[in-house]
């Protein structure tokens, strides 16, 4: 033994077989190292582990080394090494068994069904019992703790020779019959001797064993006086205990049963979610139960949801699927809010607190002392993760020892812990909260406990603002977005019958960043309405919040409906309650929100004024972020009207300062990734300028950046404003198509309509430039049908261009030529200029198409304005579209060096980009008409 002692005399009895031969040949190597590869051949003697069965092992050691665990040293990606003095000694013999006649060897009963989606846990299992001498199945009511252990025992490794048995302790009520259960079923005779833990461990002596005690935690500390004593006084003893919390006692390893895996939210395949276990078990228990339905989308889709509602947890899914004899998958679904009167068809040989879903939850209830009831039942008003705040705020004047309630709590498996983190996050099962709410309704409870969630809440947020300025965005939603199903039932009971309407307006306001991060627009939007129409206008604080929530209000119409005829009037009462605060803040928030909607609206002039307005008003800011958005607003306007030069010098101002920024994604006061935006207007004024090499390095950039922005808008405006159109104007309809389908998937996880139905707009373009108009002129002409008024949002301007397009590839040139016209007219009343050459030059193409309204001066004319259009723009790209239309006309007239001399013309003025589809174009025709 070392002169450290490192280890108890008696400790050696608490491990398994094969840890204590792991430590043997650790002694034996007298501090040097022994190799992963000759411990594993050494102990298993030729059987073939994982690596993960060993590290079990040393696991177990270091555990049973306590204060010392360093003397077992590891040499990283080799072994290990015993460090200290150590001497071996044969202990006396173990105590004989005093039982009479043999043991039997198993009662353990035949499996009356497959267990489904545990063979990892069984091996895990049974290698934790090579290294522990007692093996703890903790979780909550119906994870399947026996089934586990059963099915454990019915498969023993080759070569195990121990008998296995099995205690019942479910029916016990009183925990002093617990060593008389356990005797009994050893079969010992005791001939008057008291049955006590010291009796049966002599019953036992050194015998080989498997004993499961099942079902403890009621009769807790008499099963882990017994198990504590049998481990360290029979050798050959192993101990599985089913429990829902641990026995606490030296040598324990507990062993958390996790639940079935469910699939996630986002859609799968039948064939994918099928293959989730928890989507197998209830599949498996409705066909053997005589179900019949068919394993398509919709009835697999809805299963999923089933399992995700449960929790994975194994019973409560059985009690699922037994209704599925009658009842459809998608029906089951729906009335799952009422789990407890539902789900009460448990198999008739169960536990009586296994046939029904609340049995099983009271049987734990029931158990709990009146403080654990109490803070349970309070538990319940969260309907997501929280943290020990919020459990202190909830418990009020009754705080008590809280933190010791909610430790114990976790114990018994009613409260799933999360400790990965700096600060630990909490949680109900949701069957184990709805389980809680019940309770705490019926109690009378629910009010007070829903007022204290949300005055909670309000202060939890007070600084998600400021910290949404500062933070990453995925930093900043590991703290807050976790709580919006918090955030939600707050605001529900807030604007409730019996709840606190100006609660509630503070609390919305103080979770609009949450929104914002989350870029869920209609929820914003339906949440600022609400809080603005029940705000008390008497109340101090109704001006602030009031902007506040108008604030947020013009945001989700601005970006959610677009065109929207109350986002303006929602800035300005932003801006007129800004200016009567005296807040600056929300006063430069109304200016940018006013010129966004002047865009929207098609009034790009007012746009203007309010861009130079916003950088009038930050002229003088310290904050180099208001000079950039200054800057970006400028930039953005000026894009739009057309001019082009001025853009590219106000969007190099912009990038200029992008240093001042914070190295990674941030979402800031203006609800957009500062760095992402400006990076993908800064695209699309290269690409019209002519600089096609850094307006396409440009794209790949933004796609990344705004891929790990993690804002789901950001990335929106990054693959619908920048990505798509350039990769389209660039010829690479394979790239366009790749980002058009990200934008597609993306807002399909994302309620993000607007971006959604331009995809769609989009991908009819794409079809149709493939030359499949027939398929997608009508995905065209419907996407944008969607669109509604929201048609007239300057991104669908190209794909309304392309429309005119595909009408005259269709042979309906007189609607294309109508289309042409009807989108030339509105650029000029709305001095919407970036896209005129554009639609000129498509206009004349199709005034060349055969036809009634075929004119070659028409044509002629309407290339000549395209070309003035795109000079005084400083467009390059437009200018090149326009020669080469023009070139081709010429060539069809027989004047060859004229198209020539045109190409040439503007051919030379470009720099870069020679790969493009277009120059790549004009460059061959320019060889031919050499030639």
């Amino acid at each position: 033994m070392s002169d450290a002692s490192c280890v108890r005399q008696e400790s050696s009895f608490l491990w398994g077989g094969r840890a204590f031969e792991i430590l043997a040949e650790l002694v034996q190597a007298e501090g040097q190292l022994v190799t992963k590869n000759d411990l594993t051949e050494r102990v298993w003697r030729g059987v073939f582990v994982e690596e993960s069965a060993l590290r079990v092992h040393i696991a177990a050691i270091r555990k049973a080394l306590g204060p010392d665990r360093d003397m077992l040293s590891t040499t990283v990606g080799r072994g290990y090494r015993l460090l200290g003095a150590w001497r071996i000694r044969h202990m006396d013999a173990p105590l004989q068994s005093a039982a009479t006649g043999l043991l039997p060897s198993t009662n353990i009963p035949s499996a009356s069904f497959d267990l489904i989606g545990r063979t990892a846990a069984i091996a895990h299992l049974w290698r934790l019992l090579s290294a522990y001498r007692v093996v703890s199945l903790v979780g909550p009511g119906g994870i399947g703790k026996t089934a586990l252990a059963l099915e454990a025992a019915r498969t023993p490794p080759t070569g195990l020779a121990a008998d296995r048995l099995l205690v019942e302790l479910a029916s016990l009520s009183d925990p002093k019959l617990v060593c008389s259960v356990i005797a009994g079923v050893l079969g010992t005779k005791l001939e008057g001797e008291e049955i006590s833990p010291e009796s049966i461990a002599r019953a036992i002596g050194p015998r080989p064993l498997l004993l499961i005690l099942d079902n403890c935690e009621h009769v807790i500390d008499a099963v882990a006086q017994v198990a504590e004593l049998v481990v360290s006084r029979c050798p050959g003893t192993f101990i599985v205990a089913t429990s829902r919390e641990a026995l606490r006692i030296e040598g324990e390893h507990v062993y958390r049963v996790l639940p079935l895996g469910v699939p996630p939210e986002a859609r799968l395949e039948p064939a994918g979610a099928s293959a989730y276990s928890a989507v197998e078990l209830f599949t498996s228990r409705a066909k053997a139960l005589g179900s019949s339905f068919a394993s398509d989308e919709e009835n697999i889709g809805a299963i999923a949801a089933i399992c995700r509602r449960l929790d994975g947890i194994p019973l409560a899914i059985e009690f699922a699927a037994a209704r599925a004899v009658m009842l459809s998958p998608p029906r089951i679904a729906a009335l799952l809010d009422d789990r407890f009167k539902f789900l009460t068809t448990g198999r008739r040989t169960a536990l009586p607190r296994q046939q029904t879903l609340r049995a099983t939850l009271d049987w734990s209830y029931d158990l709990l002392p009146d403080d654990e009831a109490w803070l349970l039942r309070q538990l319940g008003i969260f309907a997501g993760e929280f943290q020990l705040d919020a459990v202190i705020a909830l418990a009020g004047e009754h705080i008590g020892d809280v933190t010791g309630q909610l430790a114990r709590l976790v114990a018994k498996s009613l409260v799933v812990a999360d400790i990965r983190r700096d600060s630990p996050h909490y949680r109900l099962l949701d069957t184990t909260r709805a389980y809680a709410l019940e309770k705490l309704h019926a109690g009378g409870e629910y009010p007070d406990a829903a007022r204290r969630e949300a005055k909670y809440y309000c202060g939890f947020f007070a600084n998600a603002e400021a910290d949404s300025e500062v933070k990453p965005q995925a930093e900043w939603l590991t703290i807050y977005g976790r709580h919006i199903d918090n955030v939600r039932t707050s605001l529900d009971w807030a604007f409730s019958s019996g709840g606190d309407a100006q609660v509630g307006a503070a609390l919305t306001a103080a979770a609009v960043p949450l929104w914002v991060q989350l870029s869920l627009l209609s929820e914003c939007r339906e949440r600022t309405e609400l809080a603005l129409a029940r705000l008390d206008p008497t109340a101090a604080n109704a001006p602030r919040l009031r902007m506040q929530l108008s604030a947020a209000r013009g945001w989700s119409l601005m970006y959610g409906v677009g065109r929207a005829r109350e986002a303006g009037p929602a800035w300005a009462a932003t801006l007129q309650l800004a200016e009567q605060l005296g807040d600056r803040d929300y006063l430069l928030r109304a200016l940018w929100g006013l010129c966004i909607d002047q865009f929207n609206n098609g009034e790009f002039r007012r746009a203007l004024e309010f861009a130079h307005r916003f950088a009038d008003a930050v002229a003088d800011s310290g904050n180099p972020v208001d000079r950039m958005m200054a800057d970006r607003l400028l930039a953005t306007t000026l894009h739009y009207l057309g001019d082009q030069r001025q853009a590219y010098h106000h969007i190099g101002r912009t990038l200029s300062r992008l240093s001042d920024l914070a190295a990674k994604p941030q979402v800031i006061r203006f609800r957009f990734d500062l760095r992402a935006s400006t990076h993908y207007f800064q695209a699309r004024i290269l690409w019209l300028l002519g600089l096609a090499d850094q307006a396409l390095s440009v794209v790949e950039r933004n796609v990344e950046e705004g891929r790990t922005s993690g804002h789901a808008l950001t990335f929106c405006s990054v693959l619908g404003q920048g990505a798509c159109p350039i990769a389209f104007l660039a010829g690479d309809l394979d790239a366009a198509e790749r980002y058009c389908t990200m934008l597609i998937e993306h807002t399909e996880r994302h309620p993000i309509r607007l971006w959604n139905v331009w995809a769609r707009a989009f991908r009819g373009v794409l079809i149709s430039r493939r030359g499949d108009v027939a398929t997608g002129l009508p995905l065209l002409r419907k996407a944008l049908e969607l669109a509604g008024e929201a048609r007239f949002l300057p991104r669908f301007l190209l794909p309304f261009g392309e429309l005119a397009v595909c009408l005259g590839e269709a042979g309906e040139v007189l609607q294309g030529l109508a289309t042409a016209d009807e989108a030339l007219a509105r650029c000029e009343a709305r001095d919407e200029g970036w896209y005129v050459a554009e639609l000129l030059r498509i206009k004349g193409e199709l005034l060349l198409l055969p036809g009634a309204r075929r004119s070659t001066g028409g044509a002629e004319q309407a290339f000549d304005k395209a070309f003035e259009v795109a000079r005084s723009q400083g467009a390059l790209f437009w200018e090149l579209r326009t020669a080469i239309s023009v070139a081709r006309m010429r060539m069809s007239e027989g004047h060859p060096a004229d198209a020539r001399d045109v190409l040439a013309s503007v051919y030379g003025k470009f720099t870069e980009g020679f790969e493009t589809a277009d120059l790549s174009d004009a460059r061959a025709m320019m060889v031919k008409l050499g030639s």
